[in-house]
């Protein structure tokens, strides 16, 4: 998996736990919420961790459809092979 470079991101791949962890900073006074900084920092990490994923199963699901038909292939072959003995 590719590593995601920010400074206002966590370092290291993303768990469950460690997201339950972020402490998000709230703004300065006067104002109501999140720094929108810090806000979007996250948003743009938890979209590039998703995207390294689904990137991740997409390859592991192409390699298993190949061996998959490859296994079929060899097995039909030597399949013949036995029947002609």
């Amino acid at each position: 998996m590719g590593v995601y470079h920010s400074r206002n991101a966590l370092a290291g791949p993303l768990t469950p736990d460690r997201l339950a962890a972020v402490e998000l900073h709230r703004t300065p006074l006067g104002r109501r919420g999140y720094r929108p900084d810090d806000v979007d920092a996250l948003l743009h990490r938890l979209a590039y961790e998703i995207g390294e994923r689904i990137r991740q199963r997409d390859q592991v699901w192409e390699e298993n459809r190949r061996l998959k038909h490859a296994l079929r292939t060899w097995q039909s072959e030597h399949a013949t092979t036995r029947h002609e003995r």
